[in-house]
């Protein structure tokens, strides 16, 4: 079937071309000289036409240009209101190069083969496990905040300083680094105050007098 004409869509207007004729569009985002094929929604001629065909439309960008002025004129009668502006729209001239043929489509894309290199390098070896100081509490590295502002205050020293360790190295988090400097200060109170309370180690009282042996004056 000849296609002697085809309806054709572009920035969501139709347009009836024929093949070598030149029309105004729209703006196209498209350089000047560029070929392009545009949606095709019919062809047809000598009495038949193919809805949604398969053929393609060929078109080419001949030029952008701008169309006529279209002068605005804006009056308000008794108050001397008068304002004059005008406007000119972006238009693209293109050109109908061929009406027919198979619609071009995207090739399926091919698989890329893995190069046997690729296969035969080992690999990469998983991130070896953060060392935990030693003395760190079981469960740190998954506690949140607020569970270490709770327990450290049940902490050992070595924990808390294992604790912060870990903490200054690894996580960074502020609001556990400032829980473990709260419980290491109160460890640390609390360990001076049992000292002052301890029992000095008790000493002859040179004061007190000797007892007396009773063989003496015997």
């Amino acid at each position: 079937m000849a296609q002697n004409y085809a309806i054709i869509t572009l920035g969501g207007k139709q347009y009836v071309v024929h093949e070598g004729e030149t029309l105004l569009v729209d703006r196209l985002d498209r350089e000047e000289g560029k070929a392009f094929q545009p949606d095709v929604l019919f062809v047809g001629g000598e009495g038949d036409g193919e809805l949604s065909p398969s053929t393609s439309v060929s078109a080419k960008v001949v030029g952008h240009v701008r169309g006529p002025k279209v002068r605005i004129g804006k009056y308000k009668p008794k108050s001397g209101y008068r304002r004059h502006t005008g406007f000119r729209s972006s238009l693209t001239r293109i050109e109908i190069t061929g009406i027919g043929g198979k619609t071009k489509t995207e090739a399926p894309a091919k698989k890329k083969e893995a190069a046997p290199a690729a296969a035969e390098q080992p690999a990469a070896e998983a991130p070896a496990a953060v060392e935990a100081p030693a003395g760190l509490p079981d469960g740190y590295a998954d506690m949140t905040v607020a569970q270490i502002a709770g327990d450290a205050k049940t902490w050992d020293p070595a924990a808390l300083e294992a604790a912060q360790a870990y903490e200054q190295e690894h996580a960074k988090r502020k609001g556990a680094l400032a829980a473990l400097d709260s419980a290491v200060e109160m460890s640390a109170v609390e360990m001076s105050a049992r000292e002052m309370s301890a029992p000095e180690a008790s000493a002859p009282d040179a004061s007190a007098p000797e007892a007396k042996d009773e063989n003496d004056g015997a």
